[in-house]
């Protein structure tokens, strides 16, 4: 990723995080509107479960820096959501969810150079979770 992506998602991210219930909530809607075979794996709390996915946004925003160093976690992260039943394809889904959720909370401020640096991060996160799920599938 570039300074100039980089940039972007913490100056975005900065935007949507006070209203990080509301943006989670967005998402798993927007979600679950695009494959509604993924609401049964989630059986908690959606507003707790809205917490953990700004946390985890968060955190990556927070190491863009260093995105080596939250490797291991996001490794985990990832080979939890295959014991959970979360389907490789649905990587796609989510991404999709995300962007669309960013577009709605930017508005106008949602650029296209926008949307790319949030899809090379996303992918770049997808691809790391992934790894940690075919570890243990």
């Amino acid at each position: 990723m570039t300074e100039d992506q980089k940039t972007l998602i913490r100056a975005s991210f900065a935007q949507i995080a006070p209203n990080a219930q509301a943006v989670a909530a967005l998402f798993y809607d927007r979600l679950f509107s695009l494959d509604p075979t993924l609401k049964p794996l989630f059986k908690g709390d959606m507003v707790e479960q809205g917490r953990k996915l700004m946390a985890m946004i968060g955190v990556a925003v927070a190491n863009l820096d260093r995105l080596d160093t939250i490797v291991p976690a996001v490794e985990q992260l990832g080979a939890r959501h295959a014991g959970y039943g979360v389907p490789n394809e649905s990587y796609a889904t989510v991404g999709a969810a995300l962007a669309w959720t960013l577009e709605q909370g930017l508005g106008p401020d949602y650029t296209p150079a926008m949307a790319s640096a949030w899809f090379d991060c996303y992918a770049t996160v997808a691809a790391v979770m992934q790894d940690g799920a075919a570890k243990v599938r």
